[in-house]
């Protein structure tokens, strides 16, 4: 009697650790593809950037993009800087102006909600929110280089000065006199006043020293295009004046100094426009729907469309599903896939090459998940509201998914006695189940597929409702 007391306290215990282990490995398969390793890499009085990673390793192909949240306050700056990764922003909400240097030369672009942009990995770049009393938020996809090693990407301030230092401010403060040809008393002032952080408020409600920097920031960037390329030309050619009582004065007269250092030379704003091939933007707001019907619409933007992208091997795509909608079950042939929510709520199903199923993750605004190259997946919309996500992908060119069920799927193209033999049924019956759908890519919800299954059934009449055809779609599904 006691062995075999022991032998069911043995059995209790074996089933509730198969059991905890189970618990354990479906939450591990969440982790695995909803990204939960958000780092704040930046946070001040005027905004914040934050940057979704996951656990590397786990598979060869791991994401080498990672997914930015930036938010700044109205009237804010975010300091030049230069990171070792491309970049693309992705303008969720607001206005912005941004400045980078392409080939020495500055160039400014104004910026609207829906609009793409992408900035080289090495070029100096500086973000302003433009939008009056708005708050701007921007989405990035970060795609880490290869030259460097550390973390998940590096960002190198010009600008700064205790908060954040300044590259500029790791040379001696001789060799940097010699080459801004400024006295070092000037180099110390410039590279230790800023200590607002990397994105600073440009309005002058901070402290005295706070609103200095901001005015010195300001009167730069309010200058006309022009005249601040005409600055920007000019700097080096300045002396060290004499000091004036207005403090700011020889302050802005060493800034421009230094930014001429950064920036060289040969800038000049006379052919702004002129060239099709410097940086510009690209609405994905205003893209014509690649697939629309009555159920949602998708777009996707690639090199053809955005030839900056060629350049970076990142596309983006943008996805909206009704309520209850599904994205029909697919794969991309040649990415990697990451989705940011921007609105509703859904659910992520993605298989393992084994058939079985990796995931079933209910995700909702504000969630980054991600889908490995080949992996079998679908996006299903709550039945609350609509499913709206927006993403990258790890190739610039055309991603070509393929469909796996719906009117344009693998299944339509490759039936018939080969295929049908390979599911173990007849073809006939693999055709009566392959034509049960007649829509495509994004399909209805369950019920509404059920009824027009329905009364597909009864059009197509002849009483073929027989035991065995049941059998067949309960074998299949």
């Amino acid at each position: 009697m006691g062995r075999i007391t022991s032998a069911l306290l043995l059995l209790a215990v074996a089933v509730c650790y198969a059991v905890a282990v189970a618990s354990g490995e479906g939450e591990k398969r969440e982790e695995r593809f909803v990204l939960r390793d958000v780092k704040r890499v930046v946070k001040t009085d005027a905004g914040e950037m934050k940057v979704v990673g996951g656990s590397k390793g786990w598979i060869s192909e791991w994401p080498n993009i990672h997914v930015g949240f930036v938010t700044m306050e109205p009237n804010s700056l975010f300091i030049p800087q230069y990171l070792d990764s491309d970049m693309i922003l992705f303008i969720r909400r607001g206005e912005a102006r941004i400045g980078s240097i392409y080939k020495d030369e500055l160039i400014e672009r104004r910026l609207k909600s829906g609009d793409v942009y992408r900035i080289p990995a090495g070029s100096t770049f500086y973000l302003v929110n433009t939008a009056d009393g708005q708050q701007l938020d921007v989405i990035c996809g970060i795609e880490k280089s290869d030259s460097i090693g550390w973390g998940t990407f590096q960002s190198f301030f010009i600008g700064g000065g205790s908060y954040p230092t300044s590259v500029l401010a790791g040379f001696e403060s001789s060799t940097l006199s010699t080459a801004l040809n400024v006295s070092e008393s000037q180099v110390s002032r410039i590279l230790t006043r800023q200590s607002s952080g990397p994105i600073i408020s440009l309005s002058n409600s901070n402290s005295n020293l706070d609103s200095h920097q901001s005015r010195v920031w300001t009167q730069f960037l309010e200058m006309r295009h022009h005249e601040r390329v005409q600055c920007l030309k000019s700097m080096a050619m300045h002396s060290e004046e004499e000091e004036t009582d207005k403090e700011e004065e020889p302050i802005m007269r060493s800034f421009r100094k230094l930014l001429n250092s950064v920036f060289g030379k040969e800038l000049s704003g006379n052919d702004v426009g002129r060239s099709s091939k410097k940086p510009h933007s690209y609405n994905l707001f205003n893209k014509k729907p690649d697939f629309e019907n009555d159920y949602g619409s998708s777009v996707a933007l690639d090199q053809s469309d955005y030839s900056p992208l060629r350049h970076s091997g990142v596309g983006l795509y943008l996805v909206n599903l009704n309520a209850g909608s599904m994205m029909a079950p697919h794969l991309n042939p040649r990415a990697t896939e990451y989705g940011i929510v921007l609105r509703g709520s859904g659910t992520i199903q993605i298989v393992f090459p084994n058939g079985t199923l990796a995931t079933n993750a209910q995700v909702s605004e504000g969630d980054v998940f991600w889908i490995p190259r080949y992996f079998p997946f679908c996006q299903i919309a709550s039945g609350s509201g609509p499913f709206e996500f927006f993403g990258f992908t790890t190739s610039a060119r055309g991603n070509r998914p393929q469909f796996l069920v719906g009117s344009n799927s693998v299944l339509q193209s490759m039936r018939g006695p080969a295929f049908a033999a390979a599911f173990g049924v007849s073809e006939e019956r693999l055709k009566k189940i392959v034509n049960a759908q007649s829509e495509s890519i994004i399909l209805p919800p369950g019920s509404a597929s059920a009824e027009k299954v329905k009364n597909k059934r009864v059009s197509d009449t002849t009483g073929s409702f027989d035991d065995e055809m049941v059998m067949g779609f309960e074998g299949i599904y």
